[in-house]
């Protein structure tokens, strides 16, 4: 499916575009750097979007002289991913939703990925393909040039349902001002053309303490939780999401609604394998979340769930 240059403001991408670059969004004090392209690197592969053209999102408020639109900042990763990461995109630009910046960062993909992001460039605030230190590098990476009040990060085999983003926001409208850290909904794990599983569940303390209870694929961060707390810890290859949200405690203020947005490809590097365990173990254990003992007890029951599902699923 190709997009059609002439027409700009089909896309939920490119509804509200400015020739004025955003000022930061950062809070006075905050950790993390925000800038409007990636420094550059000598390994670089490539790089585009609406910003290196002058376009940049206007900050959030009436869109058309209608309702005040929040900006939303969709994040994907991918590393030659190039199966599916046309349906990816097209998830997102064809979203109803009219304030939406798009930011794909690349590994240094040699799969014929750069041939699609120059593609869809028109409708993709920005991209960059260049190597990095795994997925929360380059999540990193996408949060430090992001201007959206709010941030989600969607996968490179894995699509928004549609209304979705309208869904976030009504989510949001619902608290008025006063806005959570952490806003979560329903996924469907997919597997080929079939609804394996749906997850993601009401954040609560006691059960998070345990396991990853919500869908981080269905979800939206405030831009102050990676302000407050640094960004995703490169030590963890696989469940840095899930450190991330252990980092606030009890103190994280979290909301939920009971829709689903995202159908999400099973075979991510998330997939709850024994390694996947043992870091969000390792990450109970080094925030203060769970004491040893019992973290290394949900450990031995996870694998044998896992194991279980294994045998279900496939």
């Amino acid at each position: 499916m190709n997009i059609e240059p002439n027409k700009p403001a089909v896309f939920s991408t490119t509804r509200r575009l400015s020739t004025i670059p955003p000022t930061s969004n950062a809070s006075t004090g905050a950790k993390v750097a925000k800038t409007i392209l990636l420094p550059f690197q000598p390994l670089r592969k490539g790089e585009g979007g609406l910003r290196t053209h002058g376009r940049f999102k206007s900050v959030s408020g009436a869109v058309d002289g209608a309702n005040p639109a929040l900006l939303i900042t969709v994040i994907t990763v991918t590393y030659n991913a190039a199966r599916m990461l046309e349906q990816t995109i097209l998830s997102v630009i064809n979203q109803d939703y009219p304030n939406v910046e798009f930011i794909i960062v690349d590994g240094g993909s040699n799969d014929g990925t750069l041939d699609i992001l120059r593609e869809y460039e028109h409708a993709i605030d920005y991209w960059v393909s260049e190597p990095d230190k795994g997925i929360f590098d380059a999540w990193n990476k996408g949060v430090s040039i992001s201007s959206g009040d709010w941030v989600a990060f969607l996968g490179a085999d894995d699509i928004y349902l549609d209304g979705a983003l309208e869904a976030y926001a009504a989510a949001i409208a619902r608290n008025g001002g006063d806005a959570p850290d952490y806003i979560s909904s329903r996924v469907n794990l997919i597997k080929g053309d079939k609804i394996v599983r749906v997850i993601g569940g009401r954040w609560n303390w006691r059960a998070f303490s345990k396991y990853m209870n919500v869908a981080h694929a269905g979800s939206l961060h405030h831009v102050r939780l990676f302000e407050q707390w640094n960004g995703f810890d490169l030590n963890y290859r696989i469940c840095g999401d899930y450190e991330l949200l252990l980092r606030p405690g009890a103190s994280l203020r979290a909301d939920y609604f009971d829709q689903t947005t995202v159908n999400m490809s099973i075979g991510g590097v998330s997939d709850a394998n024994w390694r996947a365990l043992l870091e969000m173990t390792r990450a109970k254990v080094h925030t203060g979340g769970r004491n040893i003992v019992l973290s290394y007890v949900e450990f031995g029951i996870a694998i044998v769930k896992w194991h279980i599902r294994r045998m279900l699923w496939y």
